[in-house]
């Protein structure tokens, strides 16, 4: 076996033992010296990280970091939309919608009432888009009569 293919089974014989590693594995580490070696140093570095402990971080870390992450909030550019982030812009906003539908709602009930005053007890006549459409082709119906005619006669002479 060359020790080109050798080195990607080099960790598994590191981690397992070479007792378990493949008996071809094995052969390789007896007859070449270098994957040897390159085993060897393999076992010295994982017992050295074994043996590593991660350091605590002290105790004033977390609010250093705080005070680091309040910093740059600081010293960042809030946008040309920051402004809209704020309560009383908020409640501002807020307020004015509900201005604009009571004054809608007002409109719709002043129309309601002075129909009512000047006799019409029914329901306010709401002009509906498909009424008004409707209407539309009624007055307009001779003009696009014609346009048919037009299409009539192209789909003759095709």
């Amino acid at each position: 076996m060359k020790c080109g293919n050798i080195r990607e089974q080099l960790m598994e014989a590191v981690l397992s033992g070479p007792e378990l590693a493949t008996p071809a594995v094995q052969e390789h580490l007896v007859t070449c010296s270098v994957c040897a070696q390159e085993v060897a140093s393999l076992r010295e570095t994982m017992s050295l990280l074994d043996e590593w402990q991660a350091p605590e971080p002290s105790p004033y870390f977390s609010a250093r970091v705080r005070a680091h992450v309040r910093e740059e909030r600081a010293h960042q550019n809030p946008g040309w939309l920051a402004w809209l982030r704020r309560p009383a812009v908020m409640t501002a906003a807020a307020a004015l919608f509900a201005v604009g539908v009571g004054m809608l709602e007002g409109a719709h009930w002043k129309t309601e009432h002075q129909q009512r005053l000047a006799g019409n007890s029914g329901p306010a006549v709401v002009n509906v888009s498909a009424v008004s459409d409707l209407q539309y082709l009624d007055s307009n119906a001779d003009l696009f009569s014609d346009f048919d005619a037009l299409d009539d006669s192209q789909t003759e002479t095709n």
